[in-house]
């Protein structure tokens, strides 16, 4: 019979005493004790999420493919197909990506040329920066009623056009309340996203961009070859951040408009708020779940796009 040798290195390691006598553990094993606690300590997180944000999830995508709550019939893709024959769905539909295409590039530009105007050395920069970061600390409610001010008939806006000979214009129920949305949204948003943009500006390499002022690199070629290329992450943050923002905008556009506003400030929350009110959960889920998928699926898009033009500086 062949008595088994004990190798050198990790069998010895493992079985050598330790001070007191008692032979040590592997350092890469943890105890049952050890594992206990971590799940101790994370259950309550666990229990958090998988009751508020998956199960809810779960009923969503089940009350999707079922005629109804009480008959529970599987349907498959039918409220899908209903949803999207909806003429009111489509409508907010449009407006809600019309708005987000034309608001998430202006908040993200906008933005951007802010926060590198705030780098140079120019005067005032802190009030500049309070500015911007002022709609931040402002409630709710104030934002609407200073938009109603502004955009009423008989608002501030109008009666400054009027001075120049401009009818006046009712804002809100007309094809150009997207205009006061746009502006609202970018109101709220420019001063977050500029500190962000603030921040990245800040951890560029400083020897890079000596380097290139050295080699008579003008500054469109320093920002748009180096600084845009290490901003690549940022930007995609703050993009996808603005998006999420932009299918947000239905507090702000409910206090000014109510449950039915006019076709052109239709979007897809007051959709979703008024198939809640009349409990049509089956076409209030399979709304949820397409509007979930396009912002997955553009979401995507942007970490591709993230991915490929942030790779060189990566490396």
């Amino acid at each position: 019979m062949k008595i088994p040798i004990q190798t050198k290195g990790r069998g010895k390691a493992a079985l050598k005493p330790a001070k007191g006598g008692r032979a040590q553990a592997p350092r890469n094993e943890v105890s049952l004790k050890d594992r206990l606690n971590s799940a101790a300590f994370l259950a309550p997180s666990f229990i958090g999420v998988l009751v508020f944000f998956i199960l809810p999830f779960l009923v969503v995508i089940y009350y999707s493919v079922v005629d109804n709550p009480i008959s529970h019939n599987f349907v498959f893709l039918q409220n899908f197909a209903n949803v999207l024959k909806n003429g009111a769905f489509r409508k907010a539909a449009v407006n809600t990506l019309q708005f987000s295409a034309v608001a998430v590039p202006l908040a993200v530009i906008l933005s951007l040329g802010l926060a590198v105007l705030l780098e140079s050395k120019i005067p005032f920069r802190s009030q500049f920066r309070t500015f911007f970061l002022s709609p931040m600390m402002v409630p709710v409610a104030s934002v609407v009623l200073i938009w109603q001010v502004l955009f009423h008939y008989n608002g501030v806006v109008n009666d400054f056009l009027g001075h120049f000979g401009f009818q006046a214009i009712d804002w809100l129920k007309s094809e150009q309340g997207k205009i006061v949305l746009v502006l609202l949204f970018l109101w709220k948003n420019l001063g977050y996203n500029m500190i962000l943009f603030m921040a990245a500006l800040g951890n560029i390499p400083q020897d890079i961009i000596e380097v290139a002022t050295l080699d008579t690199s003008s500054r469109a070629q320093i920002f748009f070859r180096i600084k845009l290329r290490y901003l690549s992450p940022t930007l995609l943050f703050v993009t996808i951040f603005s998006l999420i923002n932009s299918f947000k905008v239905f507090r702000e556009i409910y206090l000014l408009t109510n449950d039915y506003p006019f076709d052109s400030v239709y979007m897809l929350q007051h959709f979703m708020n008024n198939t809640f009110e009349n409990l049509d959960y089956q076409k209030l889920s399979a709304a949820a779940i397409i509007m979930a998928v396009v912002i997955v699926f553009l979401i995507g898009f942007l970490f591709i796009a993230e991915d490929r033009f942030g790779k060189d500086v990566e490396g």
